[in-house]
């Protein structure tokens, strides 16, 4: 059996609606099943799947989505929008910019952007709304800076990578940092002008600021703090080699509950059962995904797939230039027919040769695969952020895709920066 064939038959399965982790099954056994000769029988695959989750980096990425449900139910992202709507509510477009910084900030906190959208947008969307500004405008911002929660480090998307590339998480999460600081500046940018350009209700802006500048910097700032400091410990206990990225994760959970429930307490104990449960529902289909990738990679390898890939694209495009926007673009499409983990996992084992052979430090290419994918998240039709902030507003994901495409422009404009111009990535590490 072909390697055409397998990789044809996982893309028909796809469209047939049979769900990835079930396609990536199938297609993995099925050269073994059709050529007894092919190493790849099913008891190897089966063992592949075992074997590649037993692996302690990917202990990780339960955790922090555990402690990002845990922040979101204890109303952390609520306590980070306070304190920057403090210092910005009255500049221009100071509420959207606080909005994009709280993601900011929450993405270095859950390091997942549906949960950045879910947990930041149900607060911040209303607020909003009540303050003037339009649905979809106050919708499209938060869906679209909600894909820094996965390029601000921690980020469960750079945990994938490291996994599938072998390269450090520690030093995928610092490359993440200025890349993520990036976007954020440019969707800032966005949002003055377009406030600028539209207009802002100054009065209702005026009133709210007011009421919570009456609490006086102090208060606000006390009430704040112990969010203000969960990413500062979380990323600080990572880059201080005092613990690994799946330590960090798992200290994030601790910090998470002991603030929710007894500085804040907002959360009950009675409750903790409910949030094992979301997070369990979150995970387990990211692990079945991975298990039936880790199963395909090696078949595709032993089908030698990144080899046959490699030397194509490195026989058809002789300039690295065009090479790599042609990766880009390759990489665009996929992220919006595929969700970020099996796109990265399926990925990496064969696009990281070909950028290796023309020179492409590996710890690069994984920022560019990483906000490549981010795009991913925002444009149709499977853009998991626009479907989290459409359940919030009961607007349609064409109609926020169709308001995020100018942040969604300057998203790709930073995309080709991080591309081109590797000390953007590699700065730091």
């Amino acid at each position: 059996m072909s390697a055409i064939i397998t990789i044809l038959l996982f893309f028909v399965f796809l469209a047939l609606a049979i769900p990835v982790a079930v396609s990536l099954g199938i297609v993995s056994v099925m050269p073994g099943m059709m050529d007894d000769s092919f190493t790849a029988s099913a008891t190897f695959v089966i063992r592949s799947m075992v074997g590649g989750i037993d692996s302690f980096p990917l202990l990780a990425v339960p955790m922090f989505v555990l402690a990002g449900v845990l922040m979101s139910h204890g109303k952390i992202s609520a306590k980070l929008f306070d304190v920057f709507s403090y210092f910005l509510g009255r500049r221009t477009a100071g509420i959207p910019i606080a909005v994009i910084i709280t993601c900011l900030f929450y993405g270095a906190i859950s390091g997942s952007g549906p949960a950045t959208v879910a947990a930041v947008g149900s607060m911040t969307i209303p607020l909003l709304i009540e303050l003037g500004y339009e649905k979809d405008f106050s919708t499209a911002i938060v869906a679209v800076a909600g894909g820094l929660g996965v390029i601000i480090p921690p980020s469960i998307p750079f945990i994938m990578y490291g996994l599938a590339s072998g390269e450090s998480v520690s030093q995928l999460f610092i490359a993440g940092i200025i890349p993520g600081i990036l976007i954020a500046l440019l969707l800032t940018g966005y949002a003055y002008f377009y406030c600028k350009h539209h207009g802002e209700d100054k009065q209702k802006i005026e009133d709210k600021i007011a009421t919570l500048r009456k609490k006086g910097f102090w208060k606000v700032f006390a009430d704040s703090f112990w969010a203000i400091l969960s990413p500062i410990i979380i990323l600080g206990a990572i880059y201080s080699g005092v613990a690994s990225p799946t330590e960090a994760a798992v200290i994030s959970v601790f910090y998470s509950l002991v603030v929710s429930l007894f500085i804040y307490k907002t959360v009950r104990i009675g409750e903790l059962w409910q949030f094992l449960g979301e997070a369990m529902r979150t995970y387990a289909p990211i692990l079945f995904i991975l298990t039936a990738s880790m199963a395909f990679s090696r078949v595709i390898t032993l089908m030698q797939v990144p080899q046959i890939v490699s030397a194509w694209m490195l026989g058809n495009f002789t300039n690295a230039i065009i090479l790599l926007l042609v990766i880009n673009v390759f990489l665009l499409l996929v992220g919006m027919v595929m969700d970020t983990t099996p796109a990265i996992l399926i990925l990496t084992p064969i696009l990281l040769p070909i950028t290796t052979a023309i020179g492409l430090h590996p710890i690069h290419f994984g920022v560019m695969m990483v906000v490549n994918l981010a795009i991913g998240f925002v444009t149709p039709p499977i853009g998991v952020n626009l479907f989290v902030a459409s359940s919030l507003t009961k607007i349609s994901v064409v109609q926020i895709a169709h308001k995020a495409a100018g942040m969604i422009v300057l998203f790709l404009l930073a995309l080709l920066l991080i591309t081109f111009v590797p000390l953007i990535s590699l700065l730091l590490i």
